[in-house]
């Protein structure tokens, strides 16, 4: 079986000139890159004491359901705003132009629960410290952040230094 990084896909200059993206899609439609990376993230679980799976939307969601089935736990999807039917709390953040705002339910994390955050890519950060800032709004705890790939040069690990964060994936440019 090939390594994780194998099945990624680097397109260069997407979006735009100078930008290599990393594409998740070639990990996700291959069974065994799937497998690689669910794998490896519920790996990265091992011997953690935690309640709740929390997956920002949409890949979140792609790879935090498996490994919140694979260790018995519940899965709290976070979203965009606008998505969820009951009462929320959201927070912003920054995007490279302009802001975005992510949202969860007001009764998805229950003071004193511990959670792990499940995504496919942290590059600056920014929606990751934002579902951590919800969960904590809500009195949870974020015990880790897992991550599939991370872009190192973009200095997510920066922002989230007040986390435990893993990736399976570490590319060191943006």
């Amino acid at each position: 079986m090939k390594k994780l990084e194998e099945y990624v896909v680097t397109i260069p200059d997407f979006p735009e000139p100078g930008i290599m993206f990393r594409d998740i899609t070639s990990v996700i439609q291959d069974p065994d890159g799937l497998k690689l990376s669910i794998d490896g993230l519920v790996e990265k679980t091992r011997g953690l004491d935690f309640d709740l799976v929390i997956g920002p939307e949409s890949r979140g969601f792609i790879f935090g359901v498996p490994v919140a089935y694979l260790t018995g736990k519940g899965f709290v999807p976070v979203r965009k705003k606008g998505k969820l039917p009951r009462k929320t709390i959201s927070r912003k953040y920054d995007l490279e132009y302009g802001q975005a705002e992510i949202e969860i339910h007001a009764d998805a994390v229950q003071p004193g629960q511990k959670v792990i955050i499940v995504d496919d890519l942290m590059a600056t950060g920014g929606s990751a410290e934002a579902a951590a800032k919800l969960v904590e709004e809500l009195g949870g705890k974020v015990v880790k952040m897992l991550f599939v790939m991370e872009l190192a040069g973009l200095k997510g690990r920066e922002k989230l230094k007040d986390y435990d964060v893993e990736s399976l994936i570490i590319y060191p440019g943006n």
